[in-house]
């Protein structure tokens, strides 16, 4: 029976990742002329990766390297505060599924831009805790995040669901030992999740889930 639910946020509980590619975009387009694409965006999400690594291979220096980095970061803070990041009726899952089971955030996010994603977003009061990049050595597709979540909660492989929209999150999980639920989401869609434990469309299919999961 699960008792624990990890869920993965940009992608899952929030419609973050079209907003950090174009805020990529824009810094790499600005400082270097450097065109970076979707399709580049989506073998790092896959593999892992820095999106710096075309412009430091063409021979940027560090400090221009951090720079961009801190332009990225600007923009994106910018694009989280103004645009439109909900996916839609999360919160009403979540206090739901907080009724049955104890809940955690994994996420790849550093923790200032997880704190303007969630600022009056009413999702983590429904997390035991959360584990931002900060928080361990090593990130997805890493299987450390999934590991630590699981030994906070001091709970057993077989007790736990991951809920990820990414490959890069789906081997951390497959790495982890843990069943791992894929969540649709259109920008990762083409991805390659046919080792994935499950599939669903929303988050509104996990309740039934984990409801067929019990019987």
């Amino acid at each position: 029976m699960k008792k624990y639910i990890l869920f993965d946020n940009d992608g899952v509980l929030v419609h973050t990742e079209p907003w950090y590619l174009k805020a990529s975009q824009r810094a790499l387009k600005e400082l270097f002329d450097f065109d970076f694409t979707k399709d580049d965006y989506m073998k790092l999400m896959i593999n892992g990766g820095s999106v710096w690594q075309g412009v430091e291979a063409l021979g940027a220096s560090i400090q221009e390297v951090n720079n961009a980095r801190d332009k990225r970061n600007k923009y994106y803070q910018e694009y989280l505060s103004n645009e439109d990041i909900a996916i839609n009726d999360v919160q009403n899952i979540l206090k739901r599924l907080s009724a049955k089971y104890k809940m955690a955030i994994v996420t790849t996010s550093r923790r200032v831009d997880f704190e303007i994603i969630h600022k009056n977003r009413g999702i983590v009061q429904y997390m035991d805790f959360i584990l931002c990049e900060e928080d361990y050595d090593f990130a997805k597709p890493h299987p450390m995040p999934y590991l630590k979540a699981m030994e906070k909660f001091k709970a057993k492989k077989e007790e736990c669901i991951v809920i990820e929209d990414s490959r890069r999150g789906l081997r951390s999980a497959i790495d982890a030992c843990i069943d791992c639920a894929i969540v649709y989401n259109e920008f990762t869609t083409t991805q390659d999740f046919s080792d994935a434990t499950f599939k669903i469309n929303s988050l509104n299919e996990l309740e039934k889930l984990l409801e067929d999961m019990e019987r």
